[in-house]
């Protein structure tokens, strides 16, 4: 998941391990089986000179063409971006030579490539095409189940062999030009092995690729930024990876706002902890006693955070992302006019530090510490800063007193019941506004803290849930806190640490946190 995304667009060329003729011989031709059906498509136009095949643009927004085999994935890809075809490359399912081949003359030649199996069977009936076998399976299989051989099907490869020999040569090993024309469609793929002939079939018709190994469309900055820009390009996913489909529908109209969550350069997408570690400043403005945040004015917060966050660059594959952790209410020694033993900062007060470090790149976390109130109450307050791209929500269960309870009498606790209705207001303010994703953070050092814990809610898509220990103490301590709130944890967390410059003895190095297993992803110091 924090892998560090990177986006390509793919050319058949680029897909094809070499171009190197598998035996490929035309049989005699025979009656076609079946007539092609109609595809979903729309601006059909012919997709080469000769009249081969026609190219379309999807009718839908998004297509997820299902499966996990090169024959399924192969056959939806042409259906999504192919009419129909007068000819069909087609390479044996066991033969990643002449797949290899296959997917390299595609772009050429400007027409599908397909995997024996019965998806591309019933794709190229649909088509209404004869097949260029490529490879002796390929010609065997086609001949078994009595498919029409194109007359020109060896001539075809030859020249297609030809012409890339002759770009190479053109080239003399410089890379192409990307290519600056709007794409007919986008396709997403893993970057499996599985998926390279669906890749060349989409260079056929005209479509670019970009690789998401996680298949989250949000984790690439270049995607967000191409369909930010041009949101009316359809996408066409390869494989159940991306799905389901509800889920990508959902994340790709997130993709075409083109909102980017605030990051340094060379770190963009809409996944807040996508291949970084966030760095934060704890504490409270204007307030030393608080937390680091508070000992300088804003402007110094900011640059102090992107040094302290500099620190942890290249321990490990994770980019350092600078962060501040701002206490939006305040645990009071007295009940105040509400009665919550809870201060609460008016936005107006912390809305321009936050626009600042926005502006500078940095995320920034509204932590909570509610007294009596309870946490959904006191995060609805807050609702215009929690709207901005790359603020979170950080939920501080020591801080949160039953009735009758006050601060320091004991450690606080929260049901996870108050969590979860917590989590799902916020989840629900990201998918309504179309929001990137957000941090969602529960500070704890002792389990108690939150109680029914197994049970947390962390499915949200729209949010990333972090467990924090901020425990403070000798590192033996700390290391034990870290440890025991891994048991019984919640599947789908990721973890937080905190770094105490005074109470911890001593504080831990960049490279002693980073070396913590799970490693933290999300670090704060106060």
């Amino acid at each position: 998941m924090h892998h560090r995304p990177s986006s390509t667009v793919l050319a058949a060329g680029a897909v094809a391990l070499a171009l190197a003729l598998a035996g490929c011989t035309a049989d005699s031709p025979s009656p076609a089986t079946s007539s092609p059906a109609n595809a979903s498509t729309t601006q059909a136009a012919p997709a080469d000179g000769d009249g081969h095949a026609v190219a379309a643009v999807p009718a839908r927004a998004t297509t997820l063409v299902s499966g996990t085999s090169a024959d399924a994935l192969a056959a939806g890809t042409s259906a999504a971006l192919f009419t129909s075809a007068t000819r069909a490359l087609f390479a044996g399912s066991d033969d990643v030579a002449a797949q290899s081949t296959a997917a390299a003359a595609a772009e050429r030649l400007r027409i599908p490539v397909l995997v024996t199996g019965d998806s591309g069977a019933q794709e190229i009936s649909r088509l209404g095409a004869q097949v260029v076998p490529v490879g002796a399976q390929a010609q065997e299989w086609a001949s078994q189940r009595g498919l029409v051989v194109a007359d020109d099907a060896a001539t075809l490869l030859l020249d297609a062999q030809k012409e890339d020999a002759q770009k190479e040569q053109d080239d003399d090993g410089d890379a192409p030009a990307a290519s600056t024309a709007t794409p007919t469609a986008v396709v997403l793929t893993t970057g499996a092995p599985q998926d390279a002939t669906a890749v060349a079939t989409a260079a056929a018709a005209g479509a670019s690729a970009v690789i998401l190994p996680g298949g989250d469309p949000r984790a690439d900055g270049a995607l967000v930024e191409q369909l930010g820009k041009a949101p009316q390009v359809p996408v066409v996913a390869l494989g159940d990876a991306f799905g389901p489909a509800d889920r990508l529908e959902q994340r790709l109209g997130v993709v075409r706002t083109g909102v980017q969550i605030p990051a340094p350069e060379g770190l963009g997408g809409q996944l807040p902890l996508a291949g970084r570690r966030l760095v934060a400043l704890y504490g409270h403005p204007g307030t030393p006693s608080l937390g680091v945040l508070g000992e300088q004015d804003d402007d110094a917060t900011i640059a102090r955070a992107q040094q302290v966050a500099q620190q942890y660059a290249g321990l490990d594959a994770l980019a350092p992302a600078p962060a501040l952790e701002v206490i939006a209410t305040v645990a009071s020694s007295s009940p105040g006019s509400d009665g919550d033993y809870s201060t609460e900062t008016p936005v107006a007060e912390l809305r321009p530090l936050v626009d600042r470090a926005l502006a500078a790149g940095l995320q920034v976390v509204i932590d909570l510490q509610p007294g009596r109130a309870t946490f959904l109450e006191q995060a609805k307050a807050y609702e215009e800063l929690l709207a901005l791209p790359g603020v979170g929500l950080a939920l501080d269960p020591e801080w949160r007193l039953a009735p009758g309870q006050q601060h320091l009498d004991q450690i606080g606790s929260v049901s996870a019941a108050e969590v979860d209705e917590t989590s799902a207001w916020l989840a629900q303010l990201v998918r309504e506004r179309q929001l990137p994703q957000k941090v969602f953070l529960l500070h704890q050092f002792r389990t108690s803290m939150v109680t029914g814990r197994a049970s947390l809610d962390t499915s949200h898509d729209e949010l990333v849930f972090v467990v924090h220990a901020d425990g403070a103490g000798a590192p033996g301590e700390k290391e034990a806190t870290y440890r025991a709130l891994q048991a019984g944890a919640p599947q789908g967390v990721v973890w937080g640490w905190k770094n105490f410059y005074d109470e911890d003895s001593p504080t831990f190095t960049p490279q002693q946190t980073v070396a913590e297993q799970p490693s933290p992803v999300f670090v704060s110091y106060q």
